[in-house]
Parts: structure tokens; C-alpha cells; sequence
């Protein structure tokens, strides 16, 4: 992985993205797969069948000693000390003053052993933070971010995909578990996670250099099952379907997990933690906003920051939007102040100066079936 202060890094298979044809952007310093085709045949291969991405950007921070579980609790909105060995939890990083630094999914490997799975444009936020609220605890926090690649497959298919390459029973692995296994011969940590609103698996791989030939394993193994390599671009309409949030939109330093409505993140039973006094206080006050989902009536594209309007009058803006695949229009994420009553009144958004007709829709546009 190229290491140059002065261009992006690299992940081990950036020469397999080459090959295949992808169109690689700067993503949080990372050069990274925007798309390898079309964005939208690899959106809908992921609702269809299956799509493996390329996640190695992001950050990995292990905490382990003695005193991990403490750590997770001092440092975390959650009870991550209630966590069962083998299974995860998302969970929010915040400051001080209760806004969010990161929200990340964290594993229990062990007893005394946790991995911190971290945004790739927070890495070095999360482990900073984790280091400097580890002080005066006998734990260990190690940023082993440089370590590890990460791939994922997901789809309605990645199970199938995966079950001949792997020493573990799939069916047993439930959603949000991880446990240690082999996938092509590799050991690895095998989740039962993903950011796309379909069944899948991470796959966790250390060193990092194996990366390649269980990412070739998979594509050989996937090729009659619909299969395809997918970008950035058609992971970011995947979440968005699915009404998930990505950091620096539906999340900040200046939202609270309140804010964001994932206040049921936040566990005040506990003692004590960073940003507990704040939050506490969020908890009591009436949320100042609220994210709702819109679904356009046209078909011109609903882009970040537009404006939202009720009756021709501003009540908010769009924090994500784009085409959906699955729908066939346009949809959008937006935060409206709190008291708004979304069921009445003719809502639109502008759109270079020209109101879009949207209907306000509960979120996720998008569920699968179970």
C-alpha cells in the first residue's frame, strides 16, 4: 500500500481494481473504487444477487487488557461491556458536548479483547480518542488499521457464495456475530455485517497481503451466481434505500445521537462516560430536528444541501439524496425541524430554483425480506 504523505493510499487489491476496469477516486485519502461499470447494474446485482466490495480503507483499533471492557464503556454511548464474545454492536463515539465523532461498529473477540471498526475519515479520530480515554486503565489500544483488508460480499446470494470457501456454517453465524474462521484457506474474522440493507459477511483479513486471492476466490466462486465487483457509488444508494447514515451528512460533530434519532444508542444507566452530561441533558429537550425520507415525484436528482420546502416556505435540507434503482425515482434524506407536521401541507425541494414535488415517507425506503 503506497504510503506517500503527498497521494493517496492504496489497499492490497488496488492492482485487481485496475484490471477490472475501475474508475478510482480520492475517498478520505484513499484511492478507491468508485464504480468498475455502472453503478446502477451493480446496485441492483447487490439486491439481486450478490456484490463484493473493497472495504480496506477503513480503520481497525484493537483494545484489549484487563480493563478493555471498562475502556469501551468510558469511551462509548454503549454498554459494550454487555456485549457477548462473538457478536457486535453499532455504537457512537461523541464528544464532550455530545456530538458525534464516529459512528462504528465494534466486535467482542475475546474476554478482555475488543476491534473497533472505524470510518475511513475518522481512523485517526477514533484511535486518538480511544488512546487518550484509555489513560489511567490497564488496557492496550493498538491502531492496527495498516494491518488488515477488508472485503465484503453482500446480497441475497453471499451466503451461498461464501459457504464453499469457508470452514464455517453460515447458518450458525448470526446477524451482527464475528468469530474467527478460514475463507480460501485464510484465517480471518468472519461478520455478519454490512451497510447495504442485504444479508452479508466482512470479512476481515490480517495480514493484509492475503487479501488478493480471497478476493480472486470469491469472484471464480460468484461468477455463474451473478457475482460483480462494486463501487463506492452503489454502496452509497445501498445505505441510502436501506436509510442508513453516513458520517459528515446525517451525522457530525455538531448532532447528537438525539439529533440523528438513534438516541436508543445512548445507555445513561451507565455511570459514567464521555459525553454523558451532555447527552443526559439531550435526552430531557426536544429535539431541535428530525430526518425524514422523500421520495420525488419527478425525475430530476435530489443532491445534498437543497433546500426543503413546505408551501413554498424553507423547513430544512437535504443531507443525502440520489436515484434509487429499487424505487425508480429519486430519493432523499433530510433533517426538518422537529415540530414540522410532515402530514399536511404540499412539500417540495429546490432544485436550481425550481420546486421538485416529493412525498415524505418513513424511513427506510427500502426493507428486505427476512
Amino acid at each position: 500500500m503506497s504510503e506517500s504523505p503527498d497521494e493517496p493510499r492504496t489497499t492490497v487489491l488496488h492492482d485487481v481494481h485496475e484490471s477490472a476496469g475501475a474508475t478510482l477516486v480520492d475517498f478520505a485519502g484513499w484511492l478507491m473504487p468508485l464504480r468498475y461499470g455502472s453503478e446502477t447494474a451493480e446496485h441492483k446485482a447487490v439486491r439481486e444477487a450478490a456484490g463484493l466490495f473493497d472495504l480496506s480503507h477503513m480503520g481497525e483499533i484493537r483494545v484489549s487488557g484487563p480493563q478493555a471492557a471498562a475502556v469501551m464503556d468510558h469511551a462509548f454511548v454503549g454498554f459494550l461491556s454487555k456485549t457477548k464474545i462473538g457478536r457486535a454492536r453499532y455504537t457512537m463515539l461523541t464528544g464532550t458536548d455530545g456530538g458525534v465523532l464516529d459512528d462504528l461498529i465494534v466486535y467482542r473477540l475475546g474476554e478482555e479483547e475488543y476491534l473497533a471498526v472505524a470510518n475511513a475519515v475518522n481512523a485517526d479520530v477514533v484511535a486518538s480518542a480511544l488512546a487518550e480515554r484509555a489513560e489511567g486503565f490497564d488496557a492496550l489500544v493498538e491502531d492496527e488499521s495498516s494491518q488488515y483488508s477488508l472485503i465484503a460480499v453482500q446480497g441475497p446470494r453471499a451466503a451461498e457464495i461464501l459457504a464453499p470457501l469457508t470452514d464455517a456454517d453460515l447458518e450458525q453465524i448470526r446477524y451482527y456475530a464475528g468469530y474467527e474462521h478460514t475463507v480460501a484457506g485464510v484465517p480471518v474474522l468472519l461478520a455478519r455485517t454490512g451497510y447495504t440493507g442485504e444479508d452479508g459477511f466482512e470479512i476481515f483479513v490480517k495480514p493484509a497481503e492475503h487479501a488478493t486471492g480471497i478476493w480472486a476466490a470469491l469472484v471464480e466462486q460468484g461468477a455463474d451466481q451473478g457475482l460483480v465487483p462494486a463501487g463506492l457509488s452503489a454502496r452509497d444508494t445501498l445505505r441510502l434505500e436501506a436509510g442508513m447514515p453516513l458520517y459528515g451528512q446525517e451525522l457530525s460533530p455538531e448532532l447528537t445521537p438525539y439529533d440523528a434519532g438513534l438516541g436508543r444508542l445512548v445507555k445513561l444507566e451507565k455511570d459514567e462516560f464521555v459525553g454523558r452530561s451532555a447527552l443526559e441533558e439531550a435526552s430531557r429537550n426536544t429535539r431541535p430536528r428530525r430526518l425524514i425520507g422523500l421520495v420525488s415525484r419527478g425525475r430530476r436528482p435530489l443532491r445534498r444541501d437543497q433546500q426543503v420546502l413546505r408551501d413554498g416556505e424553507p423547513v430544512g435540507a437535504l443531507t443525502s439524496g440520489a436515484p434509487s434503482p429499487t424505487l425508480g425515482r429519486p430519493i432523499a434524506m433530510a433533517y426538518v425541524d422537529s415540530e414540522l407536521d410532515t402530514a399536511t401541507g404540499t412539500f417540495t425541494v429546490d432544485v436550481r430554483g425550481r420546486g421538485e414535488a416529493v412525498d415524505v415517507v418513513e424511513l427506510p425506503f427500502y426493507r428486505r425480506d427476512t
